[in-house]
């Protein structure tokens, strides 16, 4: 038998021991700031129906989704007149006879399809969280994979933007935990929650451009304004078929100074406004985009009303697009400022994605973290505890069968007291067992010699420090618990 050299496909990996416990301790933490802010667990299946994924996420979406074969002879009925290629139609004839399910893309569009098939249970508004791997067929590269990690976070059924100011309020907690570790100002996520409106991208849209037919083409534009500036965005809407009639109102609205110093966001939103209200022609109109102007400065109302302290980290910024097209009212996206690497986690209001399916004008709003990239920017900053990839905190060295027989009811007691430990299973010198634990980060060994047993005691060396002491067993679990 020929021997296969063992691979896995593109954008997928393995996780070892130790990155796996550094990924739970990400989890972790989300997820007690989920719970704590009152969302409740929830798992959908790895699969779902074609028709659930497709026509959710635009057409770049749809190219992305992972279409899985059905079982059995699935092209018995297939003719040569359904593999004719005329203008894709013998594809849409085929396709339902070769896949009809595919992996999920995302949580929100299963979370949505969850809430309509289950609405006669559900308490409304429902609060749900959601940590589980989603697939994309996307060129893979740095930050990017084809299975990844989502946790997402979202509410159904209520309007109130009280979500909305505390979706921010759970990405600060969870970066502001995750930053506690940090022994330097240098060594924290720098991080920048951005935050729009739907219609304020809108207003923008309507002011600057008057091929009211090329919106998505404008917004895939005004998205690289971070990267190719102002005038990049105007020489590439040219080039995209604008006119230069409206790239003097696009000059104004994306100013973020008032000639002497930046504008705050709030300052940012007053002023926006103010431009949106001078471009219209009625002055009795309201502009589309100050309705997403006033939800945001209420945004902002409501996190005062929290007493909130971090104003500096939450950015209006009104080229802010996000790429799902459900999204109708409040955007948002974390980007980490001090590691070359993209969002790490984005959501949004979406009005009527249960419309989908048979249940229109159910609001939700929701958020998401990618912890694949969150992982890569701590793992980067050097931001993990220390022992954060130990999955034992004490071993207990195994001198001969006598003392393994003597230190079995030493490590059930330390079970017993909630202390993650292991027995060493054979007789071997000191130096290999000190290996071993280092090795696996094990942060303490347990020893007892021949001098220790007489007293009935232990001594305890921590292998960080070096540091021993000699105690008796209630004083080891209180050291170690």
């Amino acid at each position: 038998m020929s021997i296969q050299k063992p691979s896995i496909p593109k954008g997928t990996r393995d996780f070892g021991p130790a990155v796996v416990a550094r990924r739970n301790y990400i989890f972790g933490i989300i997820r007690r700031t989920f719970e704590k802010f009152g969302y409740a667990p929830l798992e959908t299946p790895t699969l779902e129906n074609l028709s659930v994924l497709t026509g959710k996420y635009g057409d770049e979406g749809d190219q992305l989704l992972f279409k899985v074969l059905n079982s059995g002879d699935f092209l018995k009925d297939v003719t040569a007149d359904d593999l004719q290629n005329d203008d894709g139609r013998a594809t849409r004839r085929v396709l339902p006879k070769l896949a009809e399910k595919g992996l999920r893309y995302d949580l929100t569009v299963p979370f949505a399809r969850y809430v309509v098939m289950n609405r006669g249970t559900l308490v409304f508004p429902f609060k749900r969280y959601q940590i589980q791997p989603v697939w994309r067929a996307d060129r893979p590269q740095r930050g990017r994979y084809r299975e990844f990690y989502q946790c997402d976070a979202d509410v159904v059924g209520t309007d109130s933007l009280l979500c909305e100011a505390e979706i921010v309020l759970m990405m600060c907690e969870v970066l502001d935990t995750l930053n506690k570790e940090a022994k330097s100002e240098d060594q924290k996520l720098k991080y920048t929650i951005k935050i729009n409106h739907r219609d304020a991208l809108r207003g923008i849209f309507f002011a600057a451009a008057e091929n009211r037919s090329k919106e998505s083409d404008f917004f895939v534009v005004l998205d690289k304004l971070d990267k190719i500036g102002t005038e990049g965005v105007k020489q590439e809407l040219k080039e995209r078929g604008f006119s230069n009639n409206g790239f003097q109102w696009l000059t104004y609205l994306l100013r973020t100074d008032d000639g002497n110093r930046k504008m705050t966001s709030e300052e940012r939103m007053i002023y926006v406004n103010a431009m949106f209200k001078e471009i219209m022609s009625d002055p009795n109109a309201e502009p589309v985009g100050s309705k997403g102007i006033k939800q945001l400065q209420e945004v902002f109302n409501i996190l005062r009303g929290f007493d909130f302290k971090q104003f500096q980290n939450l950015e209006f910024d009104p080229t802010l697009a996000r790429g799902l097209s459900y999204y109708t009212g409040c955007i948002f996206e974390i980007k980490i400022n001090n590691v070359n690497m993209g969002s790490v986690s984005g959501g949004g209001r979406y009005d009527n994605l249960t419309g989908a399916f048979g249940l229109p004008g159910v609001s939700g709003v929701g958020f998401s973290f990618g912890v694949d990239r969150l992982y890569d920017c701590l793992e980067e900053l050097n931001l993990f505890p220390e022992g954060a990839a130990a999955t034992t905190r004490c071993l207990i060295a195994n001198f001969d069968a006598a003392a393994m027989t003597a230190m079995l009811p030493v490590l059930r007691d330390l079970r017993a007291a909630g202390i993650a430990s292991e027995l060493y299973p054979e007789p071997a010198k000191l130096a290999k067992q000190f290996k071993y634990a280092d090795g696996k980060g094990i942060a303490y060994v347990l020893l007892q010699g021949p001098e220790e047993l007489a007293l009935n005691t232990f001594k305890l060396k921590d292998l960080r420090t070096g540091q021993e002491q000699t105690l008796t067993l209630p004083e080891v679990v209180a050291t170690l618990g």
